[in-house]
């Protein structure tokens, strides 16, 4: 595929677009033009998607976990037939390199997969009552769900939105950034051509506070699911509360990584900063602040800007690119406002700190050094290709360093030192950490945060009894 592909929305399995609505702009990243027109809801699309939900979920509730397995499975072998259409979409939207993509593609593929054997395993259980009398356990599907992904990762967000709802027995409206519409559309539409009923799960696109507003206000809606950051999250779980919500909220963080002397130093390098630079930072688990013994500081710091000014940015869909561009102007904006303030509370530049080129959104993969705790980006999400590297003394101050924030979403750690690894699991706030490894998701692990970065988990069992109420049934 070349060409950028025709908007609309979903509703009640129908491509809905045209009319009087007003549009969207959808921009290429890596050049800064209009690739595409989006149009966006009216209140009297979103009626229509919430009736059609409400439908949806009598009809999906009473589903038998071999119908849900069989969608989700024919949903993943349409990702993997259609995984390069895929992937080209969403690197023209979001701009990150086609290889991350494709593996985007893939994290959906291994989670549909996962549900699809998960829904048999939904299990209650029987209390142990006298003779006569019996009392049982169960998981009901919620209800009605509205799902709000990012468009950081325009694929795999959107999968783990709509793949735990479908496995659980209950519908969704899925409202995804108007940046990324089309990529969304891809997995919703392999649901669909899997055999999913068009009533149980649809696409809106809209202003996000209208969209929001309008569908946690409805009596239909039971379940909020949200990704993004921990401002909008707080706004959406007010909203949330009027209705009494279950509510599963993914938010921001500020991913301390601490270094120890006792590793082989270029190790970690070769691994932390292609875990920095991925997707331009862009990541909610991005490793951002580099907690580092004081003994290999200056040989870490040097080694990560020396890497930093050989990573090759340039447009995702261009082999050998390793970084895109931003996914849009307000990021390149950010990441001058960020690093600007911190040079001025007298943090050192030590790589980057400028844009690249005279079209799109790009930012050169950045580092600073020796960044006083009272500058904005040390307590902000930078979401971006910045590097915040600190020296420190000893275990101690070190984790210290790496709970002082009210974000709790993902840590890192880095030491070969067994017993400290144990007192790392126990004494750093965060909902995942990796011990000398950047890898912290998988389909069978639940992923979510603590403190600001949210409360719930997606993925994983867990993911699936998000979207499920308990019930107490007592028989005399």
């Amino acid at each position: 595929m070349t060409d950028y592909p025709s908007l609309h929305m979903i509703i009640a399995g129908e491509k809905v677009s045209g009319g009087s609505r007003r549009t969207f702009d959808v921009v290429n990243p890596a050049t800064g033009e209009t690739i595409g027109a989006l149009p966006l809801a009216d209140a009297a699309d979103l009626d229509r998607a919430l009736e059609t939900a409400a439908e949806g979920f009598r009809i999906w509730r009473k589903s038998t976990p071999q119908q849900r397995a069989a969608v989700l499975q024919g949903a993943a072998r349409l990702l993997m037939e259609r995984q390069e259409d895929l992937a080209r979409i969403a690197t023209m939207e979001e701009g990150k390199p086609l290889a991350e993509s494709r593996i985007e593609v893939l994290m959906n593929v291994g989670l549909f997969n996962f549900y699809a054997g998960e829904v048999f395993r939904i299990y209650g259980r029987e209390l142990v009552r006298p003779t006569g009398q019996r009392s049982t356990v169960r998981h009901e599907p919620a209800g009605p769900v509205a799902a709000f992904s990012p468009w950081n990762f325009p694929i795999g967000n959107v999968g783990r939105k709509l793949g735990a709802p479908i496995a659980a027995g209950c519908s969704v409206i899925l409202k995804s950034a108007e940046e990324t519409p089309a990529s969304a559309l891809g997995v919703l539409q392999c649901l669909l051509d899997a055999g999913l009923p068009k009533e149980v799960a649809q696409a809106v696109f809209g202003v996000p506070d209208e969209v929001s507003r309008h569908l946690l206000a409805s009596p239909v809606i039971r379940k909020l699911s949200f990704t993004g950051s921990t401002v909008v999250g707080k706004h959406l779980l007010k909203l949330a509360a009027d209705n009494m919500l279950r509510t599963t909220m993914e938010l921001g963080g500020h991913g301390p990584v601490l270094v120890f002397d006792d590793v082989d130093v270029d190790q970690v390098l070769d691994t932390a900063v292609a875990g920095k630079y991925r997707n331009a930072g862009q990541v909610c688990v991005s490793p951002t602040r580099f907690i580092v013994q004081e003994n290999v500081f200056e040989k870490f710091r040097d080694g990560f800007a020396q890497r930093a000014k050989a990573w090759k940015v340039g447009n995702g869909l261009e082999d050998g690119t390793q970084m895109g561009p931003m996914a849009n102007p307000r990021r390149p904006d950010a990441m001058e406002r960020l690093i600007g303030n911190a040079k001025e509370s007298g943090a050192r530049l030590d790589a980057g700190g400028e844009r690249i080129g005279n079209q799109g959104f790009f930012y050169a993969p950045s580092v600073l050094s020796e960044i006083p705790l009272d500058a904005e980006i040390m307590n902000e999400e930078p979401f971006g290709p910045v590097a915040l590297i600190n020296p420190y003394k000893d275990e101690e101050a070190m984790v210290a360093e790496a709970n002082r924030l009210p974000y709790g979403l993902a840590a890192y750690a880095w030491t070969n030192d067994v017993k400290r690894q144990r007192r790392l699991a126990d004494e750093i706030e965060t909902g995942m950490l990796g011990i000398n490894s950047h890898m912290i998701g998988g389909a069978d692990s639940p992923f979510g945060g603590v403190k600001w970065s949210g409360h719930g988990s997606e993925d994983g069992p867990e993911g699936i009894l998000a979207c499920m109420v308990t019930k107490a049934v007592h028989e005399g």
